[in-house]
């Protein structure tokens, strides 16, 4: 059985999604947020973040992206990737790689700015650095989008799953939802999903 370490309104959020779909049963443990790390925790998150999988074989693995791939390359049956040899299965590769290097970094230094500077009056700069390194990995994004309804071939996968957590995070979603129609329409169609409305009810990712 898979065990999930995850909290509301963190990257847990696509694993929760990943695991739904996949329909397979797993315990989920809510790890708060808190000043002095758990030792038993940083056992399996060195670096104290969730989301963290434990495998039925007793190992774990972190990284939103990671284990997104990893469940659907054991469970190919869900649908949550194109197959191995099916040519959009490179387009999923690229776009995980690609939101997991580009965006989710972004993000995190705009949220934990303090984080990227040694220089107390800095934080400002960090910031707007971040913002600038979202919009345009969102800009790539959403012009990859054109003409096409989902990122990896022609029906939903994770990944489409893994963008509009990311872009519900943009600290200014007014605007991202009106300068990137292509996601904007991606993200419209994740809204009506009975599972995106579900999991939304307890992470709190967009207004209901």
């Amino acid at each position: 059985m898979y065990k999930l370490y995850t909290r509301p309104g963190s990257g847990g959020f696509v694993v929760e999604a990943a695991l739904a779909l996949i329909d397979v049963h797993f315990e989920q443990i809510d790890v708060p947020k808190t000043e002095a790390p758990d030792p038993a925790f940083l056992a399996i998150s060195p670096l104290n973040q969730v989301p963290v999988l434990i495998l039925p074989d007793g190992r774990s693995i972190t990284e939103s992206a990671a284990i997104c791939i990893l469940l659907a390359e054991r469970h190919p049956r869900a649908g949550l990737a194109p197959a191995v040899d099916e040519p959009a299965r490179a387009e999923f590769l690229r776009w995980m790689a690609f939101m997991s290097s580009a965006l989710y970094p972004a993000i995190l230094r705009f949220y934990y700015a303090h984080r990227y500077t040694a220089d107390a009056e800095g934080t400002k700069a960090v910031k707007q650095a971040a913002v600038a390194e979202m919009d345009r990995g969102f800009a790539v994004v959403d012009a990859a989008l054109r003409g096409r309804d989902w990122l990896a071939g022609d029906k939903m996968s994770v990944a489409d799953i893994y963008l509009v957590m990311l872009v519900a995070w943009h600290p200014d979603i007014d605007m991202a939802r009106a300068a990137w129609p292509g996601i904007e329409r991606l993200w419209a169609r994740l809204r009506e999903h009975p599972l995106m409305k579900t999991l939304n009810t307890s992470h709190e990712m967009w207004p209901a």
